[in-house]
């Protein structure tokens, strides 16, 4: 049963999830369309409650990795399945159950009302619920969040750790999802990738669920480092492919400009503070060169960043818009007669033991 018309699909990379992947389908919500599971070398049961699953929900397929590949891989595999299938709307899911179906509508909307090309979950637009988030995820989430507005050109996205996502069949069609980054930082190649594909992109609330399922084997600490350095090289790829290879534009120049001015000076400062630790006096030439650098660095990397958010503001959703979609789908909630436990329920059984 499609969803205004447009048929969806639900990605679920899954990696020794035996213990939840039952519950989190056996509570599909109906107007899903096909839902797939990706997984991933599973040395558990995944494999074979996903099975016994499918035997009696028509819409679960299943697809097995032989070894364990990483869930970018596993989703990068989702996302061609969904490509293939032609489906107008491919929502991201995890395996655990700390996704909540509540939210799934919000995520499809923009998307099958034509607003958006890529909707994903942010778990920080209410204050209230900053509390449920350990706090060491919360730094490490800010600061891996400052980082891809720079590297994806989305500058009004935040939670980019947030795995909740749903992307148009346009951004299907036009991400490059062969090349996705295998490990932890699959949603931040996403965002780089869509603004490279010029997708529209809305940030959705959502809430965040923990507490389900197994404690993450992610350790913070050991990830943001090798996301940051992600980061770094997709966003020279987003340069190169956005505004040289795909299209012009001259802000690359003022990067190159700022990066020209800092490399230049760090031999300088070091002359400097050399001198001057020798004479305790600053050499007049060399200081007026410093200051100029750094000015000319710095003002060069302050207006490429201003115009690549000029260049991109087209592609964000405007919160208004997101909120006043939420606010219809709430109404259309509340007016909508109650469904009979035998509809609710058609596809679905109770969950294996």
């Amino acid at each position: 049963m499609a969803l205004n018309g447009a048929s969806v699909a639900v990605l679920i990379p899954a990696y020794n999830e035996g213990g939840q992947i039952g519950a989190v389908l056996q509570s599909m919500p109906s107007y899903v369309d096909e839902v797939l599971v990706v997984n991933d070398g599973s040395t558990d049961n995944t494999a074979a409650v996903v099975e016994a699953r499918a035997a009696i929900d028509s819409r679960v397929n299943l697809i097995n990795f032989e070894r364990n590949k990483g869930v970018g891989a596993a989703t990068s595999a989702a996302c061609i399945w969904a490509r293939n299938r032609r489906h107008e709307v491919a929502v991201m899911v995890d395996g655990d159950g700390q996704m909540a179906w509540d939210d799934l509508e919000h995520l499809v909307r923009p998307i099958a009302d034509g607003r958006a090309d890529l909707t994903k979950g942010n778990r920080l637009l209410s204050p209230s619920d900053w509390g449920r988030i350990p706090k060491i995820r919360l730094f490490g989430n800010a600061a891996l969040s400052l980082l891809t507005k720079i590297a994806s050109g989305y500058w009004a996205v935040a939670d980019s750790q947030s795995g909740y996502m749903a992307c148009s069949r346009y951004a299907l069609d036009n991400i490059e999802w062969e090349e996705l980054y295998h490990s932890y930082g699959r949603p931040n190649d996403i965002l780089v990738r869509a603004n490279a594909a010029n997708c529209r992109v809305a940030d959705i609330p959502i809430r965040p669920v923990y507490g389900v399922g197994e404690r993450s084997s992610m350790k913070v600490g050991r990830v943001i480092f090798s996301i940051a350095f992600l980061l770094f090289r997709r966003f020279w790829w987003r340069m190169f492919h956005k505004y040289i290879l795909r299209d012009f534009h001259p802000l690359v120049f003022f990067y190159l400009l700022s990066i020209l001015s800092f490399t230049l000076s760090v031999p300088l400062l070091v002359y400097v503070l050399t001198v001057f630790a020798q004479t305790a006096r600053l050499p007049p030439i060399a200081t007026l060169s410093l200051a100029f650098l750094g000015v000319t660095c710095l003002n060069s990397l302050f207006f490429a960043f201003w115009m690549d958010m000029q260049v991109n503001a087209p592609l964000a959703v405007r919160p208004n818009e997101v909120f006043a979609i939420r606010r219809q789908i709430s109404i259309e909630n509340e007016s909508t007669p109650e469904l009979s436990k035998e509809q609710e329920l058609r596809t679905m059984s109770p969950p294996d033991e």
